[in-house]
Order: structure tokens, then C-alpha cells, then sequence
């Protein structure tokens, strides 16, 4: 009971720390729900195009202008080469189609006539530019066919009026779990940051000269008294995650409440307690509380930035995420990236997020023995 009224004692300063890497994560947290409102939706939208016509509207060269000016925004712009350069300069249109003088009968007659373009060379344009390409293939395709040129465009329109349906057969709710995800992958800075700077403080603290003396001269058994150590400090370890994993329920909502949500909480603990195990390890090994710092910032920091905690992985080149590897954020990480994208869940799927778990759980079982094998040399000096 000593052992745990000093750890609470001490903890008490350590408030600062903890309120601050937590104001870090809802800060980040929310600004990521406000931004990623619209980032897995696609609106589509028409080119900005200006047609510029040297033939008579009429026939095929009729029907191309209609068909342009239903799937497009027609710009009206005089007829000045130099007005549509800085239309052109100034993004007002996208795309400008230049029709030649006798395009439709040199069409009909099989010439091929060339239609001249200009563009922005951005995505617009490149729709506008597939939209075009459409039309004068199939009109090539029903040329070859020795028709009249009413059912040539008869022909074109029905082709054209034919839309594929797209049926969306996944219930993902992706804007959510991107933002689970988010939310959980940030917490790997938060949970290392505060368990390693707290824990090694902590323990810092018992080293203190006049603690140590007395702690060797009471009758308390070193190994009971390590044991109730590491329980004070894996109390703590497991209240910050639950503090953490409650935040996510108010910021996140139900989603939370669903298998998905589960597995985000589950794979959240597992690396907490990884978490609990480097900070009691680097605490045995380092003494200068002045060291704490920086040691927060080389663990904590670096491993969030190699891992994708605050970059998504698909940004980190590949090389920096093979060096990643060795660390159990990566790991982490990788399975929140990888619970975003489960629809069913059955053990075909939710191998490699059991996987990546066992190897987490590896790191522990590592850390614990390099600890114990720190503290029987400790023992020994």
C-alpha cells in the first residue's frame, strides 16, 4: 500500500503531461471530422468547354454540338484568340473544340476530319476530352456501315443514351471508420508519449537516493516490491486507455458500438500494454530525469512520423515503412488501416489483424525479458 500511495503521489504531478497529449488528440481528432466530412464522396461535375464552330450546325456536326452542350458548361467567349488564351490562362474554361469548315461532309466521306483542342491539361479537361473521343469513335464505327447520316446520328444518340447502373454493394460506413481509424492511429502518440513519459518519471522518482535506502532497509521483498511497481504503473496504463477509448465514444459516436469499433478498442489495449512495457524498460534503464524529454520525443514522436500515425501510409515511401517493421507502432497502425476496410468479418479476413496482434504481443513478451534481464543486473551491482 506504500508503494502505491507514493506512485499516486508522485502521478499527481504528472497531471500536466497527460491533460496536454490529450488536448493534442481531441484538437487533431476533431479536425479531422470537420475536414474528412466530404472526402470519401464523389460529386461529379461538368467540364467548362467552349466550342468554337467554322461548319454549318447542321446533321452530324448538329448532333456533336448538342451532345457536347448536354454534358458540358458551354463558355461563351468572343470570337478573339487572345480573349480565349486568358480564358484559357485564367481556368474560365477547360477545354476549347475547334470544328473545321466542312467537318460533317469530310466526316461522311470517310476523311476523317481533324478537330483541333486546346486545354488546361487538368482532370476536367481530360473529361472533356474522354467525352469527345466517345462520341467521334462510335460516329466512326456507324460510319463504316454504308447508312444514311439520320441513322448514323439515330444510332449515336441510342448508343450514347445508354448508361451503365452501378449497383454499391458494400455497407461500409467508410467516412466513419476513416475517421476511427484516424482517430486511433493518432492515439499511438498519445498513449506512448504519455505512458513513457509518466511511467519513466514515476520510476525516476523511486530511484531518488533517500527512496532507495529505505526501500532496501524495509522488510518489503525487492521482487514484491517491483511487482507492486509494475501493477501501479499498469493501472495507470489501463486508466489512460480508458480515458482515451471513452473520448473516442463522444467524439466518434455508435460507431464505436460496432464490431469494427471492438477491434479498434481491443487492438488499442493490446498496444497500450506494449506501450506500458517500453516505458517500464526505458524507465529501468535511464536515470536523469532530464533525459525524459527527449526520450518522449525520439520514442514517440519518431516512431508516430515512421509509422503513418500522423501521415497516412500510403504517403510514406517504401523504404521508411520497411524500416518501420521493427517497431510495434507500425504494427498497430497497420491494423487500424486494415479494420476500415473489413465488410465481413470471419477469420479469412481478420487474419492478418490477428497477425499483426500476436506480433504486438511479441514485442511485449520482448521488452518484459530485456526488463528483467536490466533489473537482475541492477540487482547484482
Amino acid at each position: 500500500m506504500t508503494v502505491f500511495k507514493t506512485f499516486l503521489k508522485v502521478l499527481n504531478k504528472c497531471k500536466a503531461p497527460i491533460i496536454m497529449y490529450t488536448v493534442i488528440l481531441i484538437f487533431f481528432g476533431g479536425f479531422n471530422m470537420t475536414t474528412s466530412d466530404n472526402s470519401t464522396n464523389f460529386v461529379a461535375s461538368k467540364p467548362d468547354i467552349l466550342i468554337i464552330n467554322d461548319d454549318e450546325k447542321i446533321g452530324i456536326t448538329e448532333n456533336l454540338i448538342n451532345y457536347i452542350e448536354k454534358n458540358s458548361n458551354i463558355i461563351d467567349i468572343k470570337d478573339d484568340e487572345e480573349a480565349i488564351n486568358d480564358a484559357l490562362f485564367y481556368r474560365d474554361v477547360n477545354y476549347i473544340i475547334y470544328i473545321p469548315d466542312n467537318f460533317r461532309e469530310d466526316f461522311l466521306n470517310g476523311k476523317n476530319p481533324k478537330i483541333e483542342i486546346k486545354s488546361t491539361g487538368d482532370y476536367q479537361s481530360s473529361l472533356a476530352e474522354m467525352m469527345l473521343e466517345k462520341y467521334i469513335k462510335i460516329a466512326n464505327i456507324y460510319n463504316t456501315a454504308s447508312i444514311s447520316e439520320e441513322e448514323i446520328i439515330k444510332n449515336i444518340n441510342n448508343t450514347l443514351d445508354k448508361q451503365t447502373e452501378v449497383e454499391i454493394t458494400s455497407k461500409l460506413d467508410t467516412d466513419s471508420l476513416t475517421k476511427v481509424a484516424f482517430y486511433y492511429n493518432f492515439s499511438n502518440y498519445a498513449l506512448l508519449a504519455g505512458s513513457v513519459y509518466v511511467i519513466c518519471l514515476i520510476l525516476s522518482s523511486f530511484k531518488n537516493e533517500k527512496i532507495n535506502k529505505r526501500t532496501i532497509i524495509s522488510s518489503m521483498n525487492y521482487k514484491e516490491y517491483n511487482r507492486k511497481l509494475l501493477l501501479s504503473n499498469g493501472l495507470f496504463a489501463i486508466v489512460l486507455w480508458m480515458f482515451y477509448v471513452i473520448l473516442s465514444i463522444i467524439l466518434l459516436g455508435n460507431i464505436m458500438f460496432t464490431r469494427h469499433g471492438l477491434f479498434y478498442i481491443i487492438n488499442s489495449f493490446i498496444f497500450t500494454m506494449c506501450a506500458l512495457t517500453i516505458a517500464f524498460l526505458i524507465g529501468n534503464l535511464v536515470n536523469n530525469k532530464n533525459a525524459i524529454n527527449g526520450i518522449v520525443n525520439v520514442v514517440a514522436l519518431g516512431s508516430s512520423f515512421l509509422c503513418g500515425a500522423f501521415v497516412p501510409m500510403d504517403w510514406i515511401p517504401d523504404t521508411v515503412l520497411k524500416i518501420a517493421h521493427i517497431l510495434p507502432s507500425y504494427w498497430y497502425i497497420k491494423t487500424n488501416e486494415l479494420l476500415k476496410t473489413v465488410e465481413i468479418f470471419n477469420f479469412e479476413t481478420l487474419k492478418p489483424i490477428f497477425i499483426n496482434m500476436s506480433i504486438i504481443i511479441i514485442f511485449i513478451l520482448v521488452f518484459i525479458f530485456l526488463t528483467n534481464i536490466v533489473l537482475a543486473k541492477k540487482r547484482k551491482i
